[in-house]
């Protein structure tokens, strides 16, 4: 492998992945046997709270780790988006002239248990089907899991499942440790097959060398204790040193690998800067493609703008306007859906489709696999943290994606997830698809910024946060049904501060705020298109809050209240994530706190809304199944009509 541990990321680098995370000592000691930063002592406090090395490898923690594994089966399909991202990026980059400023191979172990996931099926599926040359894999096939052997569940021929995924398959029988000379063959010869990924079947003996516990499940996991430990030392010729010490000719031989990586890196370096000067044109291409956070000057001005003669639409049709903007502005944007692309609206029109013989097209056909789209987006991400993945399917079918979105919000990974049909207002499909707990579900996932704009001017919004959020992913949830393109006081920054208030007046006495010199604070006046905070609220008699589509419902019913004298604001709760982050004075100027008589209104179970409604609020929710009919009869049974909206603000403010 060509890697380089006084520079961990340089762009050229083998990848490598170790997909059954739980065996992460073995990456440490490799690591520190080859000098990234991680000491003697690191090693000593394996899986010690604040070391840097965790219990399952972290990428965010430990130099040298490129994506975060544990959940069997996601580092394999983490290993398919690199393979994938070197692909792409060696298509676009590389020249006559310099035809391997992009060249290198993905490295993935993994395990029986990694074998048995669904995930692996999916991804190697694709892999196969890319035809990724530069992908090779090791299948430790020890035939053991925590339960026993692994014939009480498995007994499928895994290398031929390979094989019939069009990977290139070998075995290989490792009877002694000191017998790498058939391992080292197996890569060579895996390297020179360029048209499909490899796969390297080592068969091996967990726990080799311990006397109790060898080839059985009780050496899985554990310790081994001290008499167990003194016994393999003396199997492995290994006894006549003590514990945590390493000889001076280990450390040499594998500082000699590193400076081999170092060497390769230099030259890389030196290539780049040449292929600057020789491709001046090519110059931000190659940043944006290889460059962490590195985005073009003015990208957002490509968004489409609205108004209120905007032609309506459902918010998957402006999005389709938004990412067919930002591809031509956002060379590094690329992505696709799980067999939706009609209906997710998630298509880059008039470029290619990433495949095999055109690495540089942008468009990913996954076909009808959610799980492993979404870990090799991760991968994708990861790579270079330069690529912005999308992702697309229905709200409802993130069930199918869950460990992958958990781990690219661990992984700090920016991937672009899309989620259309994203309520009981998807109509026809019935409750099997519309989602009803899917969006409380997705805000319980730590980092993972959930935006559910209401109209174009929103969507738009929704773009400019998750582009420019470098650390973490973002899900972007759209309605399939129609919604008017722009409502007053919509605005991009009010999205980007994920909530404020909307324009159109408060109603009665709404200058009092004005007065009190509040309604300029974080963020303009009412109603001027600016996100504002909007004033004290000193008049207030109620808030309405919403999010999606049941955002116009809620300006509409604030409008019939107001005509019978009632003070009401209506607040875009766009995005919770981005609103908790914005200061105390911001929020309380949005929320006022002495307003307590709240209305949230969202077609979505009602968990985690009782922190912005209070103890004095109520909200309008689902709490049930969905049910199969015309999108308006189906909101007309839920009550997310205007009327009952209206009907339910009498009951918090007293009128019977």
């Amino acid at each position: 492998m060509h890697f380089d541990p006084a520079d961990p990321a340089w762009p050229n680098r083998d990848r490598f992945i170790l997909s059954n995370g739980h065996v992460c000592l073995l990456q440490y000691c490799l690591l520190h046997l080859t000098g990234y930063n991680i000491q003697m002592e690191d090693l000593k406090k394996l899986a010690k709270l604040g070391s840097k090395t965790p219990g399952h490898p972290e990428n965010t923690l430990t130099p040298g780790i490129e994506v975060t594994t544990g959940p069997l089966g996601q580092g394999f399909a983490n290993a398919v988006g690199m393979a994938a991202a070197e692909a792409h990026l060696a298509a676009r980059l590389n020249t006559a002239d310099f035809p391997d400023l992009i060249d290198h191979h993905t490295f993935v172990v993994f395990g029986d248990g990694c074998a048995m996931e669904g995930v692996v099926q999916e991804a190697a599926s694709l892999a196969g089907h890319w035809g990724l040359g530069k992908l090779i894999a090791f299948y430790d096939s020890n035939q053991v899991t925590i339960d026993g052997s692994t014939s009480l569940a498995l007994s499928e021929d895994v290398i031929g499942r390979f094989a019939a995924l069009r990977w290139h398959v070998q075995r290989v029988t490792v009877r002694d440790a000191a017998d790498l000379d058939s391992i080292r063959a197996a890569i060579r010869e895996a390297k020179r097959e360029t048209q499909r990924p490899s796969l390297i079947q080592v068969d091996t003996v967990i726990g080799f060398g311990s006397p109790k516990r060898q080839g059985t499940s009780a050496a899985h996991h554990g310790a081994f204790g001290e008499e167990e430990t003194k016994a393999i030392r003396k199997a492995l010729h290994w006894s006549d040193s003590e514990p945590f010490t390493v000889p001076d000719e280990v450390y040499q031989a594998m500082h000699l690998a590193a400076a081999r990586g170092q060497s390769a890196a230099a030259s890389w370096r030196d290539q780049a800067v040449h292929y600057r000067q020789c491709h001046p044109d090519r110059a931000a291409l190659l940043d944006a493609l290889t460059v962490p956070g590195r985005l073009p000057a003015c990208w957002e001005d490509s968004l489409p703008s609205s108004s209120p003669s905007t032609p309506p639409d459902a918010t998957r049709g402006y999005s389709e306007a938004c990412l067919n903007a930002l591809v031509h502005s956002l060379p590094n944007l690329l992505g696709g859906s799980a067999d939706l692309a009609s209906s997710n609206k998630v298509a880059f029109h008039g470029l290619p489709d990433f495949s095999q013989g055109c690495f540089e097209g942008r468009n990913f056909h996954y076909g009808v696999r959610e799980h492993g789209m979404a870990a090799i987006s991760n991968g994708l991400a990861l790579h270079s943290r330069a690529l912005i993945p999308v992702a697309a399917t229905f709200l409802v079918f993130s069930d199918y994606m869950r460990p992958a979105l958990r781990l690219a919000a661990l992984s700090a990974a920016r991937v672009l997830f899309v989620f259309t049909h994203d309520s009981i207002g998807l109509g026809e499909d019935g409750p099997t698809h519309q989602p009803v707990e899917h969006l409380p579900s997705l805000r319980a996932i730590p980092n993972l910024h959930v935006i559910r704009p209401g109209n174009a001017t929103e969507t738009a919004g929704a773009y400019v946060a998750a582009v420019r959020r470098s650390v973490g992913p973002t899900a972007i949830l759209l309605s399939r049904q129609k919604l008017t393109a722009q409502l007053e006081g919509s605005s991009r920054e009010g999205v980007l501060r994920g909530g404020y208030v909307l324009g159109g007046g408060e109603g009665e006495g709404e200058e009092e705020g004005e007065e009190e010199g509040e309604g300029q604070e974080n963020g303009g006046k009412r109603g001027d298109g600016g996100g504002g905070g909007g004033g004290g609220g000193g008049g207030l008699d109620l808030i309405l809050i919403a999010s999606g589509s049941e955002l116009v419902l809620c300006q509409e019913a604030a409008e019939k209240l107001r005509l019978e004298g009632y003070r009401v604001r209506v607040v875009s709760l766009v995005c919770w994530e981005l609103f908790q982050q914005q200061p105390q004075e911001y929020r309380d100027a949005v929320l006022p706190p002495h307003v307590t008589k709240r209305l949230a209104v969202e077609a979505a179970r009602s968990q985690g809304w009782c922190e912005w409604v209070g103890p004095q609020g109520s909200v309008l929710s689902v709490e049930r199944f969905g049910a199969s009919g015309h999108y308006l009869e189906v909101f007309h049974k839920f009550g997310f009509t205007v009327e009952n909206i209206v009907e339910q603000a009498y009951k918090l403010l007293g009128k019977s």
